[in-house]
């Protein structure tokens, strides 16, 4: 099963159709599959073979899913990279996936520069003249395009960190048969999706949610409207002057658009379908998108990385069960359990595993990237372990309890709290740090850090804040710097992040 193989029966059957739009970018089926065509040829005279990974850090463009279709054609694994990343980030993930090349606008070179210092990495530069000893994107399109020969045992396609409660990044391989399924099968029978389907996403294509909608692109023949950056005014255009019928937004981004929505619902009669993305979406909003839009289809997710959508919530139960996170997937099984991996009854909350057939061969991932061990403990006979903690009522709803990897999703990026604890563990003032997520208004949770330091050696807030500016990104800074004397902690050391979340509440009602 191959995304290559979609793609040119697309090109046969509607080759002048468009695939993609980016501001005044447009490519059709037929550009999308002969130029990367070419791309692909050419990325294997210059020495990628099979399995090697290939490094994307740009942002929305025609050329982002050009690339990615020639990555998978000549047998590489696409990486990637979020712009929104520190630089120390991004250098961790470029260390361990070892890409042979890194694809870049030519305003990022001197950023690239300090990423690959030391390192041995091709290089290729998307706009302008090639620097020396640089590959040149125009040289790669003009390739005499040659056919590849793929073994048919080989399905990688992507690679896609996470940082987990270890801080140190994961590399997540998912394979083309993942992003068929899922993006092809499930989303054209869950939403009944054709070619005739308009799609605009508001996330960057290097974020998961954006770029499962170019799955539909492919394997559906659906049109793909992207904004280079987010504006919503654009969007609102958009939406209205291309006839938009699909949209996937965030809650940040529906309480942004919901004044427009309300004020001149006629602009938005085209939309059939919303796909909620992130953190859980409120009620309220969603009802609000409804009264406005009658017409409206909501679909929302219980998704990971490593799993795909395990949970959906279709439109007629967003409201009625709306503290749901929907019923299984079909084709996956969920099952909560206890500590020694044994079911519990209906209502009772255990920790959610999940199965769909062979990892790599449905929605589950297939492997951490040279992290044998890691993926043997995510495991077990088959079961993958989200470390989230939920229940299934009499009815087959699944509600999330807790979250045993203890993250924060914020405007619908997942920050996990550990992470941002040993970035503040290791300013020479803190001793000790605890991260919860709190309600915010408008990204649905913020980031508050409770810092315990030496006594006497209080460090201003803005002195961490810009700490930790220099080692993650912007979106996992502390929203709340909170000094404490000292964290509250069980008599085995655990600290009880309960009490911080019940201190911050007394703070901050």
């Amino acid at each position: 099963m191959k995304l290559g193989t979609f793609l040119a029966a697309q090109a046969v059957s509607q080759p002048d159709r468009t695939a993609l739009v980016c501001g005044d970018q447009s490519m059709t089926f037929r550009e999308l599959h002969e130029a990367s065509d070419r791309v692909a040829t050419s990325l294997r005279d210059v020495g990628v073979k099979i399995g090697d990974r290939v490094a994307m850090l740009l942002p929305n463009r025609c050329e982002f899913v050009l690339l990615f279709m020639a990555i998978v054609k000549c047998g590489g694994i696409a990486l990637p990279l979020n712009h929104r990343l520190s630089p120390k980030e991004l250098r961790l993930i470029i260390e361990d996936a070892e890409p042979a090349v890194i694809f870049f606008e030519g305003g990022d070179r001197s950023t690239v520069d300090g990423l690959l210092d030391g390192l041995a990495i091709g290089r290729c530069a998307m706009d302008g003249a090639a620097a020396t000893g640089e590959l040149s994107f125009r040289d790669l399109l003009s390739t005499n395009p040659a056919f590849i020969e793929i073994p048919p045992e080989f399905d990688d396609c992507m690679i896609s960190y996470t940082s987990g409660t270890t801080g140190r990044p994961k590399g997540v391989i998912t394979t083309q048969a993942n992003y068929i399924v899922s993006n092809g099968y499930l989303n054209g029978l869950q939403w009944q999706l054709t070619d005739a389907d308009r799609i605009l996403i508001t996330t960057p294509l290097a974020h998961r949610a954006g770029f499962a909608r170019v799955g539909n692109v492919i394997a559906l023949g659906c049109t793909l409207f992207m904004q280079r950056g987010f504006d919503v005014a654009e969007l609102m255009s958009i939406i209205e002057t291309q006839a938009i019928t699909v949209i996937g937004i965030v809650p940040t981004v529906g309480r942004k658009m919901l004044p427009a929505i309300e004020a001149h619902p006629d602009r938005f009669r085209s939309l059939r379908i919303l796909v909620a993305t992130g953190e859980a979406f409120p009620t309220d909003i969603k009802q609000r998108l409804l009264t406005a839009l009658p017409q409206l289809n909501i679909f929302s997710f219980y998704a990971m990385t490593e799993a795909g959508a395990i949970a959906t919530l279709r439109p007629e139960q967003q409201i009625d069960h709306a503290a749901s996170i929907g019923r299984a997937t079909p084709g996956v099984e969920v099952r909560p359990v206890d500590d020694d991996g044994r079911n519990v009854p209906v209502g009772i909350a255990g920790e959610i595993w999940v199965r769909s057939g062979l990892p790599g061969q449905y929605l589950i991932f297939r492997t951490y990237f040279r992290q044998e061990q890691a993926t043997r403990d995510a495991f077990e006979d088959g079961w993958f372990k989200t470390g989230d903690i939920g229940r299934i009522d009499d009815e087959g709803f699944l509600y999330i309890v807790d979250r045993k990897k203890d993250m924060v999703v914020t405007g619908g990026y997942n920050v996990y709290s550990k992470e941002v604890e040993l970035v503040l563990r290791r300013h020479a003032a803190v001793v000790d740090a605890a991260v919860i997520g709190v309600p915010d208004s408008e990204f649905g949770e913020a980031v508050a850090a409770f810092i315990e330091c030496e006594p006497g050696n209080d460090v201003p807030a803005q002195e961490l804040l810009e700490w930790c500016a220099e080692e993650i990104a912007g979106y996992k800074k502390p929203k709340y710097i909170i000094p404490i004397r000292e964290l509250p902690r069980n008599n085995l050391g655990k600290v009880l992040k309960q009490e911080l979340r019940q201190l911050f509440r007394n703070e901050h009602p």
